[in-house]
């Protein structure tokens, strides 16, 4: 069986079809529609294909349009938009079946010395990742056994999860609940030395959590859900080089739900406390 994380950077080693026109895999799944994150991660690799290769992406902004079908091809499309001296812009359209159904805006910037730097550090002192239970055996632990469909996400499943709070099951201990949450995270095998696909593996992490911040005061984050979301539009900002194989803590907030819509943002860290990229996500909301 294919370790997860070789599965994850297939996934992202796009086919190059034409100049500037790729084509990812998008494979079968269970799932209602295409998972966000892999269709952001793909539209960055095509973004990051088409630059020389010695200016890293320092941010990307993104629109959810349509959801895609699983098991359905995506081309992207890359607009060479910027070839500046000190930066370089990508804009990326993600087209299947004939229809847009994602949008990126990719800018890349040589690295170079600032006259100061400063961050905040984590809000808390936090527990070691190694200590923590995945989030597999936290759920088994409560339900004495996954659900099938979710044992077989769960096998191929690309990044070890760990929450630092706790699960809530049940609505008492929701109640009160302050809408954050975080986990540390880190690809289940290694993802070799390309920095971008570092990069693109931890966008494609980035849109699996966040959103999470939104529901926690509303319904437990695990078993029958009570609403349908999707994300509609998703920001990154990278502060420093990383590796995604490697524990980075992902420190989550929202601070605001309403008119059906949940605004969530992130801070991933590493493990020594850098701040390495922040993230802005909104998503839709909408009861079953």
């Amino acid at each position: 069986m294919t370790n997860p994380a070789e599965s994850l950077v297939d996934l992202l080693d796009l086919e190059q079809i034409e100049v500037n026109i790729f084509r990812g895999r998008s494979p079968q799944e269970s799932l209602q529609r295409v998972f966000g994150g892999q269709v952001a991660g793909q539209a960055l690799v095509a973004a990051g294909r088409t630059t020389d290769g010695d200016r890293p992406v320092h941010s990307l902004h993104a629109y959810f349009l349509r959801p895609g079908r699983p098991g359905v091809p995506i081309v992207y499309q890359v607009e060479r938009v910027r070839d500046g001296r000190s930066f370089t812009t990508r804009r990326v359209t993600a087209v299947q079946q004939g229809r847009t159904i994602f949008n990126l805006t990719a800018s890349f910037h040589k690295p170079e010395e600032g006259p100061f730097e400063h961050q905040l550090p984590p809000a808390r002192e936090l527990p070691d990742p190694e200590s923590l239970p995945p989030v597999a055996e936290e759920i088994r632990k409560h339900l004495g056994a996954l659900p099938e469909a979710l044992e077989r996400m769960a096998r191929r499943q690309p990044f070890d999860i760990r929450y630092v709070d706790r699960l809530r099951w049940n609505p008492e201990e929701i109640d009160g609940a302050d809408p954050r949450s975080a986990v540390w995270m880190r690809a289940v095998g290694p993802l070799g030395d390309d920095p971008l696909v570092h990069t693109c593996a931890l966008t494609y992490a980035s849109d699996m959590t966040l959103l999470d911040a939104v529901r926690i005061p509303v319904e437990p984050l695990w078993g029958q859900r009570n609403f349908d979301m999707a994300s509609l539009d998703h920001a990154m900002w990278f502060h420093r080089p990383f590796r995604a194989d490697e524990w980075f803590l992902y420190d989550q907030e929202s601070p605001i739900a309403i008119g059906g819509r949940g605004l969530a943002r992130g801070r991933i860290y590493d493990q020594r406390g850098n701040l390495l990229v922040s993230v802005v996500q909104e998503g839709l909301f909408r009861s079953l």
